[in-house]
């Protein structure tokens, strides 16, 4: 079992900044991704940023320029930083890893999400 906890949601005005912050947890092998999707009301879940084992990252358009990822592959732990926040940002943000449960067996495991609101 793979946990993720996560941290950094609040409340910001637009312009503003956040900083969200997942850990894995448990019992695993490897980690192969680990990254951010986010939920709005209404709205399907969809990807803000990944970044694989490699250090490669991926971001949605939507995000590019204004949010990085980075990833302590040492502490399991993934950071994304906010910046330039809209209004359209706001949503609940949850953390998400797949990698090895052990060496014969593939996980992925989601956070229970954090909420960031974006309003003056």
């Amino acid at each position: 079992q793979v946990q993720l906890g996560e941290s950094g949601g609040g409340l910001v005005q637009p312009g503003g900044s956040l900083r969200l912050s997942c850990t894995a947890s448990g019992s695993f092998f490897s980690i192969y991704v680990m990254g951010w999707y986010r939920q709005a009301p209404g709205n399907q879940r969809e990807l803000v940023a990944t970044i694989d084992s490699g250090g490669n990252p991926n971001y949605a358009d939507s995000v590019k320029g204004r949010f990085t990822i980075a990833r302590d592959h040492a502490k399991n732990a993934v950071d994304l930083h906010m910046k330039s926040l809209k209004p359209e940002d706001a949503a609940v943000y949850v953390c998400y890893a797949d990698g090895l449960a052990t060496a014969f067996r593939g996980f992925t495991s989601w956070g229970q999400g954090t909420r960031v609101t974006v309003s003056s």
